[in-house]
Formats: structure tokens, sequence, C-alpha cells
């Protein structure tokens, strides 16, 4: 399928709405994440190289916020039919063109989709669950609560990758980081004002958090370890084992 290029705040508008995962955003995604986020290509593919290693006979693998399914095929190329995948996401729209790209890519993996909040989820059977850019989505005070039921349906052994966009405590490391991201959108061809806009629609809507944070609240669910396997910038992945 041809790869459409993100100028969706390209233009000047009077009103920016909350960023959402519509139907114009799933146009362009493949385009605007890699754009946006530094090291997403490597978070992917080795994704589904961790999924491999860990996926366990007969488990359920969950790719949880699977948004086009980038991580539930780079999975599903490593596992095979060793487990069932299951990629999860509340948007309609992103679901419909997952679909459709599962099906070209004719993979002989067992891949199941679910249009849901991964909120609402059941999961059980896990050796292997994915969030990648999903959970600084989910509001702050629900956090801890999902990755407490991940962790209750995981499997002794298995593995959760999480990938965020995180901040810092220090204030000098906070606007380093911040500036070095922008330097990389400038980069990769964004202009000023779509920055900008981009970053107002955002607003409220992504809410990034420390790696401590994020370490502690996977100790605190019961996991044995959790480190930071991958960063660029403010963005890393994080591996965390039961």
């Amino acid at each position: 399928m041809t790869q459409q290029r993100d100028t969706i705040y390209s233009a000047q508008r009077e009103q920016l709405g909350r960023f959402a995962f519509d139907e114009q955003v799933v146009e362009v995604f493949p385009d605007m994440i890699q754009r946006s986020v530094p090291g997403y290509a490597t978070i992917i593919a080795m994704t589904g190289v961790i999924a491999g290693r860990y996926a366990q006979q007969g488990s359920n693998i969950y790719d949880l916020g699977c948004s086009l399914g980038a991580s539930t095929l780079a999975m599903a190329r490593e596992v095979g039919d060793k487990a069932k995948l299951i990629g999860v996401d509340n948007s309609a729209a992103m679901i419909a063109r997952c679909q459709s790209y599962v099906a070209e890519s004719k993979t002989t993996s067992n891949i199941e989709l679910i249009e849901q909040s991964i909120q609402e989820t059941e999961l059980q059977n896990a050796s292997v669950v994915v969030l990648n850019f999903t959970l600084q989505f989910i509001p702050e005070a629900d956090r801890q609560t999902l990755i407490q039921r991940i962790q209750e349906a995981m499997l002794p052994g298995g593995i959760l990758v999480l990938s965020e966009k995180i901040c810092f405590a220090d204030p000098h490391l906070q606007k380093l980081n911040e500036e070095l991201h922008l330097e990389f959108k400038r980069a990769n061809g964004y202009s000023e004002m779509e920055i900008a806009q981009k970053r107002s629609a955002l607003e409220n809507v992504l809410i990034p958090e420390t790696l401590h944070s994020h370490r502690q609240r996977l100790l605190d669910s019961g996991f044995s370890s959790a480190d930071v396997w991958f960063q660029c910038f403010n963005f890393a992945s994080m591996v965390a084992i039961k």
C-alpha cells in the first residue's frame, strides 16, 4: 500500500482539536511516526526478536494499542505458529487498516485483531505483552491497574515490552532532550508550525513520565526485573520480566 506523507498540521488552523487516531491520522500514520519517534524502526524490529525469544508454546502474545500492526507483524515473523497473536486497539479506523495489512502480509501466524479499549481487554496465558507508545495515552490514575492486570495475566518467565515518550526530573536534561527531539523532527521535514500545532493537539492527551516512575510501577506490580534496553533522546523502551 502506498504510504502518504503527513501534512495534517501543515496549514494554520484557527481551532485545534485534541489529537485522535482517526481516519485522517491512519492515512499518514506510518510516515508520521517514523518522522516523529527517533528509533521507532529499531524498536519495532527488536520487539519481534524479543517476542521470538520469549514466546512460549501455546501461549498468547498481546500487542496492546496495536495501531496498524507494525509490532504485531514483526512478532508474527519471528514467532510463527508457536503462539497466538492478539492485537487490540480502540480506534476503528486503525483496526480496519490493520486488518488489510495483516491480509496483505500473508503471514502464517494466528493473528486476531480486536477493536476495544485495552483497559477492558481480557488478558490470559500471556508469554509476551507489548505496549509500544500506548501507556502514555492512558490516564495516569489508571496505569497502575493496567500494568498490574498485565503482570497477573502473564506466565512465569514472560516479558513485557514497554515503549514510551519520557520526561526527565533534571530540568537541564529535560530541556536538552526536548531540543534534540525538535531537531530530529526538523531534520525530517516538519515545519515550525507543524511542530507547534501537533504539540498543542497532544497537550493533555499524551502524558509522559520519567523512567524511574515506569520502573517503580513495574516492580510494584510484581515484575521481578525491569530496565531500559533502548533509548534515543526522550523516547525509551523497557523490558520487564515476570
